[in-house]
């Protein structure tokens, strides 16, 4: 697993640079819409039934006003919005930056 080694906030958008030296940029906007957590996403009981994750899924003007490293696998970001408990993974942060 990379690990990020410097994360700055570039316009828009949260540039991180990571161990092996890759570049990642996520807008501010998109960040937000992929937030992994269960507000956002949902979650699902033993039988496989959603609950939540019903809310907006755009977000124009969102701002990141901070983050903080979750021990040694996570970043959790601080919305404008008031959005704060989605754990973004280091992998998950590279995949969504894929897509």
């Amino acid at each position: 697993m990379q690990t990020p080694v410097n994360i700055q906030l570039i316009g828009r958008e949260v540039g991180i640079v990571w161990g092996d030296g890759r570049e990642t940029y996520h807008p501010f906007e998109d960040l937000r819409a992929a937030s992994p957590s269960a507000s956002n996403q949902g979650e699902r009981d033993i039988l496989g039934n959603r609950y939540g994750g019903d809310g907006p899924k755009r977000f124009p003007g969102v701002e990141v006003v901070g983050w903080e490293q979750v021990g040694n696998y996570a970043i959790r970001f601080d919305f404008s919005d008031g959005h704060r408990t989605g754990l973004y993974s280091y992998d998950y942060l590279r995949q969504i930056a894929q897509a």
